[in-house]
């Protein structure tokens, strides 16, 4: 009696299941929905880490529905751009800084305006409170888009080629800033010239002199290498600065209730870990500046923040006396 192959041996049931098998993966893989998440940041910092591990934790969370291909270091365009792009649908998710966020839905602008925060803890206070809850809604009002998350950015200090100790020192010095008003307020009451150039663009500008300083958090300073072409880096601390996570309102339409609630717990889980890790390269950076020769001064801010304060109020910005008071009185 000859042998029979194990394929001969197999039912034709067993063919059909296969195929079905198959078919459901083909089905689940077609299903799969690419997402693009846009920033402007580098691939070495915290930013881009976390959202690379969000990416894997939605894909896990939503069993493979969506696929978020994160493009770093302005690779789809600069901030304003991508800012744009949100409600075009040509980027779903975006980190971008509350100042940019301000040009779409001016209060919300206030979490970046210059010596808004006392502190750290000031600023985490206003991340959880119902004032930003209140902010963050009337921006998805305005625009459709959806804040997601806050995200520590750090501490913004100025670099130079001169030592900065007083508001004095910038007058008339020509420094970098990004392309918001909100930017510009702080070398505006200190009489310096704010002179707004794309992310991607600074080193090159500081390298060429184009602009004499800049101003950003330490971890940003290393990883940008603008340490590199300044001599200086000035602890001003002069805007608590942070990004905010937001989802585009095309894609934000299409997820169901329970995708919403994933995107919401994945991305506020990822910016708890961000904002851990620039606390800490913001407590180690100021000894390894050093060791690379560079001269970190520490600056008194008090007649700085005096000079800024006049400016928070008034017919200059987008946000009323009574959501500056709360703010102001939160955590007091």
């Amino acid at each position: 009696m000859g042998m029979t192959s194990t394929s001969q041996r197999r039912p034709l049931h067993w063919f059909s299941l296969s195929l079905l098998a198959a078919g459901v993966t083909l089905a689940g893989t077609a299903h799969a929905e690419t997402l693009n998440f846009a920033h402007v940041y580098e691939t070495s910092e915290p930013y881009h880490e976390w959202a690379l591990w969000a990416a894997d934790e939605i894909e896990e969370r939503t069993d493979g529905r969506y696929e978020i291909e994160v493009h770093p270091a302005s690779s789809l365009g600069k901030e304003a751009d991508i800012n744009e792009g949100l409600g075009l649908g040509t980027v779903d998710l975006i980190y971008t800084g509350n100042q940019f966020a301000g040009r779409f839905y001016g209060p919300i602008g206030i979490a970046g305006a210059p010596y808004m925060f006392r502190d750290f803890d000031h600023w985490k206070a206003y991340t959880e409170s119902d004032l930003f809850q209140e902010i963050a809604q009337g921006y998805q009002d305005e625009t459709g888009n959806v804040p997601l998350a806050m995200n520590y950015y750090g501490k913004r200090h100025v670099t130079s080629n001169k030592p900065i100790n007083t508001p004095e020192d910038m007058e008339d010095l020509k420094i970098r800033t990004p392309n918001a008003p909100l930017y510009m307020m702080f070398p505006d009451a200190v009489g310096a010239n704010p002179t707004p150039i794309a992310f991607s663009e600074v080193y090159l500008a500081l390298q060429q002199g184009t602009v004499d300083a800049q101003e950003n958090p330490l971890p940003t300073i290393r990883a940008k290498a603008f340490y590199e072409v300044q001599d200086y880096i000035n602890l001003t601390g002069h805007i608590t600065d942070s990004l905010i996570t937001i989802a585009g309102g095309p894609l934000w339409d299409r997820l169901s209730e329970e995708d919403r609630e994933i995107f919401r717990e994945v991305y506020a889980e990822a910016g708890e870990r961000i904002t851990e890790d620039i606390q800490q390269q913001e407590e180690d950076l100021v000894a390894w500046f050093e060791e690379q020769g560079v001269t970190v001064n520490e600056v008194e801010t008090e007649p700085f923040r005096e000079a800024v304060i006049p400016y928070h109020t008034g017919e200059d910005v987008e946000w009323d006396q009574e959501t500056y008071d709360r703010l102001q009185a939160i955590g007091q």
